[in-house]
């Protein structure tokens, strides 16, 4: 068989190279923003231009340049007054920039349309919503935004309202004694934020909490014999502890949003504008592109490499599904195996150092830990997730046959001699994080140095307006995540009012020991019970909220039954992630579905298989003391032992799933089935199921060596007849 030549798609430039469009297939990728936005969790939002666009674009530069100065010049008054003037700025923003999503009523013409018309000739009138989205508001936007500007300055405004009023210094004096005009504040700012919950990430989240207030209120009328009863707050009591207190909107999920969120969206839209996405890919291809297997490293090295410039694994999918899923094509990759493997990458990003996903800054905040101490946690798992994807794209070259593809993209060492130094900016990152800065330095550190890289192509240098346009996509970045982070404040608050959070834990291990009182069962199955409860959330709720929700609630419950608090935190976090692979929704499935045509439950199923390691190793981090060792933690060890035995698992896993050992053959059933037991065993890094797993899968090994035998002495092929290479597949 002859290898198939790709041209990689056409960009304004990241290498100066000529290149054959060997098809037509591979001409320039969609909008990948636009086709993105669509599966993300926030929903698309409106096109601004005009007048409306100038404001918004000035508002948010605002935004973007306070942020920055916020890190090394913070506000005297304190964090609480900054989160206060960077709501005021974001919220009103929200209503501007997206939609209601209701349409109104659609009035029929009194004439009829003219020859020509697309009306005339049968097509369909273009929904309000997409008019909409064009750009027209309404003058609900606009009061709505007018609103959002009042209840959100009104803590802060030097002016006397009666007994209301009076500047930041007399409205905390009041906290526990609001006025009516504080509760009435704090009541429109509530309902608006729950309002934009509903335009960004539509209305389940603000369903939810309204769930948790209606709790908080009525809570106080369960029978007392409950678990969950308390003793009753009244509607002043829960505004205020919304409104004026430090763990409701202005709590840590908007501190991190205000602080760590859009300075690293910042950051991304900075690298993204000065090329590094474009390498980033190039660089993939570049690397694999005389492997049989070239197609599927290309696009897994894509989605962990583009994840530094993407926050969501939607985003991320989209982009390198763009560029490479006409490689995959050409390889001959079936359409819903492309999709998957495409969605897993894209999700591998959100769960990979440097940049992980909004959470983990969450996370560092309630441990009171250092960014670093975050991303060393996640190392481990990040390489033993992309270990069972690779083995997974190994399987699939061989058991599809998949056929080799030459890409066209020149010298990978042309390639980092050239543009290496888009990596300079994350190294730098990790080195200033080391000597102890805050990670908001480092990240404004390296913002800084990739504006000043940017200059060495001359087709993507930041110049003004592009650093403009910059500052003002990594705040819109920021606007959806800020009105949930400020939205959950409602689930907090109530949480730690009523005391939800531990009597919540205490009925999910409750559900444990009713099984069983052995301790290390109860552990165990009060973990399966939160990775599955976490999952169904992540369904409902965004990730970011997904991440707060489980936190409260599930977290206790771990930390009760002896799990240490990263094992807890980053279990949470993992789960909350995947939910962007988890049936029925799955975004980043959908979005691969979107891009390559291909059937969306099968593709799920295929996200499934890929993603398997990620829903497994949480599990061993926190079933078993040494599964620390697999967030770093336990001394070199206690890591290498767990690192080794659990990628022995993810790989048997990934046999048992994909039905084929690299280098031997083909698996049978039998083997398949034996192999999945030792995975699974194998996760449970304690001696004797460690070495019962190491038995099983020694026997998996074997089992495939007998029957690639057994065939060989019959006649048959040991592999199948569409897999031998140099042939082509029929």
């Amino acid at each position: 068989m002859d290898n198939v030549p790709v041209s990689l798609p056409p960009d304004d430039g990241a290498v100066d190279e000529p290149r054959r469009a060997d098809d037509a297939s591979l001409a320039a990728p969609p909008d990948t923003r636009e086709l993105a936005a669509q599966f993300e969790d926030e929903k698309p939002g409106r096109v601004l231009s005009g007048p409306v666009g100038l404001l918004f674009t000035g508002v948010t530069v605002a935004v973007a340049l306070l942020a920055l100065w916020q890190v090394f010049f913070p506000l005297p008054q304190g964090s609480k007054y900054y989160l206060i003037i960077f709501l005021t700025g974001i919220l009103p923003m929200v209503f501007l920039a997206y939609p209601s999503g209701v349409r109104p009523p659609r009035r029929r013409p009194a004439t009829a349309p003219a020859a020509g018309d697309p009306v005339a000739d049968g097509a369909t009138a273009p929904p309000a919503a997409d008019d909409a989205r064009r750009g027209g508001l309404t003058l609900v936007d606009w009061l709505l935004a007018l609103a959002a500007l009042v209840s959100c300055l009104y803590p802060v405004l030097p002016v006397t309202l009666g007994a209301g009023g009076g500047g930041y210094d007399a409205f905390l004096d009041r906290q526990g004694l609001l006025v009516p005009l504080d509760v009435a504040m704090g009541t429109v700012l509530m309902l608006l934020l729950l309002e934009a919950c509903r335009r960004t990430t539509g209305w389940i989240l603000p369903a939810v909490c309204l769930l948790f207030l209606a709790y908080g209120y009525y809570g106080g009328l369960l029978p007392q014999s409950w678990a969950v009863a308390h003793a009753g707050l009244d509607f002043g009591q829960l505004i205020d502890a919304f409104y004026n207190s430090d763990s409701g909107f202005y709590g840590t999920p908007l501190d991190v949003a205000a602080s760590y969120i859009v300075l690293f969206t910042i950051y991304g839209a900075v690298l993204d504008l000065s090329g590094a996405g474009r390498f980033f890919v190039e660089l993939s291809a570049a690397a694999f592109r005389r492997s049989r297997t070239a197609a599927g490293r290309t696009a897994v090295a894509s989605g962990f490499l583009l994840g530094t410039v993407s926050g969501s694994g939607a985003a991320t999918t989209v982009s390198i599904g763009a560029v490479t899923w006409p490689i995959l094509r050409r390889a001959g990759y079936p359409a819903e195996r492309a999709g998957g493997m495409l969605a897993a990458a894209g999700v591998g990003a959100i769960l990979s150092p440097p940049t992980l996903g909004a959470a983990a800054f969450i996370i560092a905040e309630y441990l009171g830990v250092s960014y670093l101490q975050v991303l060393g946690w996640a190392t481990v798992p990040t390489i033993l997730y992309y270990l069972g994807i690779l083995l997974s794209v190994e399987i699939d070259a061989r058991r599809s046959g998949v056929r080799a593809v030459v890409i066209d993209s020149g010298s990978a060492w042309r390639l980092l001699a050239r543009f290496g130094y888009h990596f300079l900016s994350l190294i730098v990152i990790i080195v200033v994080l080391a000597t102890g800065a805050s990670a908001t330095r480092a990240v404004v550190i390296a913002t800084v140095l990739a504006a000043a890289l940017s200059f060495l192509d001359r087709r993507h240098r930041l110049t003004p307006a592009r650093l403009v346009e910059a500052l003002r996509g990594g705040v819109r970045g920021v606007l959806a995540v800020s009105a949930v982070c400020a939205a959950a404040g409602i689930i907090t608050a109530t949480t730690t009012k009523t005391g939800l959070g531990p009597q919540a834990a205490a009925l999910l291990v409750s559900g444990a020991q009713a099984v069983s009182s052995e301790p290390a069962v109860v552990l165990a199955l009060t973990a399966l019970l939160a990775a599955v409860a976490l999952s169904l959330l992540g369904l409902a709720v965004p990730v970011t909220a997904s991440f707060v929700i489980g936190w409260v609630i599930i977290g206790p419950a771990l930390l009760n039954l002896g799990v240490a608090a990263p094992a807890a935190a980053m279990f949470v976090f993992y789960f909350a992630v995947l939910s962007e692979v988890s049936p029925p929704t799955a975004l980043a499935a959908v979005a691969a579905a979107a891009v390559t045509g291909g059937r969306l439950v099968p593709t799920m199923w295929q996200t499934l298989r890929y993603a398997l390691p990620a829903y497994l190793i949480p599990i061993a981090f926190v079933i078993t003391p040494t599964g620390l060792g697999l967030l770093g933690i336990g001394g070199a060890e206690r890591i290498l032992v767990a690192g080794m035995v659990s990628a022995l698992g993810v790989t048997v896993l990934a046999v048992a799933a994909g039905g084929w050992l690299p280098g031997v053959g083909p698996a049978g059933v039998p083997e398949r089935i034996v192999g999945a037991v030792a995975g699974l065993v194998l996760l449970w890094l304690e001696p004797v199921p460690v070495t019962i797993g190491a038995v099983l899968a020694a026997l998996t090994v074997a089992g495939v060596l007998v029957r690639r035998g057994s065939a060989g002495r019959a006649g048959g092929p040991s592999v199948p007849k569409q897999l031998v290479p140099g042939e082509e597949r029929e």
